[in-house]
């Protein structure tokens, strides 16, 4: 879902930049009033994490390319705002060193990957889980947890893959030269939607449940108070 430079026009990453600097403020903020000093390291182990699992992805049409994020499972153990954190540290390296993404799309690639997608899954991970408390009294709570972890990751990987289409399609619409060919992304809506659903519905989708699922079932067994 990485989306390289010159494919999104100044307007779009513009405002993507400015929304981005504002959700890391108030990350920044929360960590700040949550965060033990002994959670330090989990912090990098997400960042690192979370840019390994990134680093195996897939170019697909349309401009961009397709991979798991790890973003659910770092919500699930770290909470979501500080998943956000992690993963625009880890998106920012990739962009910076690795040429992963561009620099002037990295606040779209935050606010797709490490926001929205994080948010979307967390929302609807603790609907299906429920309250700590709740889920504690429950029989087969760890089936349970697992199981809005892995609808969580699917739906997450997927609202961020959409958004991504989404702002990459509309730019043959907001940027047109003189002679009416797109500035920026040629790819229009019909072209980037099916291009990044396709993938991510099905292959990358299933990636993401799999490495969440997986991971979590080993941190339930091992270390269950590292659940957020």
């Amino acid at each position: 879902m990485h989306i390289p430079d010159g494919y999104l026009g100044p307007e779009t990453y513009g405002s993507f930049w400015a929304v981005t600097l504002g959700l890391l403020y108030v990350a920044g903020r929360k960590l700040k009033k949550t965060l033990k000093a002994a959670d330090a390291p989990l912090l990098a182990l997400g960042a690192a994490a979370s840019f390994v699992v990134m680093m195996f992805n897939v170019p697909i049409m349309g401009g961009t390319s397709g991979h798991a994020t790890g973003g659910m499972l770092l919500a699930v153990v770290l909470g979501p705002w500080a998943a956000f954190i992690c993963m625009s540290i880890a998106l920012a390296v990739q962009a910076l060193v690795f040429g992963d993404g561009g620099i002037t799309s990295y606040g779209a690639n935050c606010f797709n990957m490490a926001f929205a997608g994080v948010f979307a899954g967390w929302a609807l991970y603790r609907l299906l889980a429920g309250k700590k408390e709740n889920i504690e009294k429950k029989k087969n709570k760890n089936k349970r947890i697992l199981f809005a972890a892995g609808c969580g990751a699917y739906f997450g990987i997927n609202v961020a893959a959409f958004l991504t289409a989404l702002e990459l399609g509309i730019q043959p619409i907001l940027d047109k030269g003189a002679d009416g060919r797109p500035l920026y992304s040629p790819f229009p809506l019909k072209v980037t939607i099916p291009a990044l659903m396709a993938g991510h519905l099905t292959l990358f989708g299933f990636a993401e449940v799999a490495f969440t699922v997986l991971a979590l079932a080993y941190l339930l067994k091992s270390h269950p108070e590292l659940i957020f």
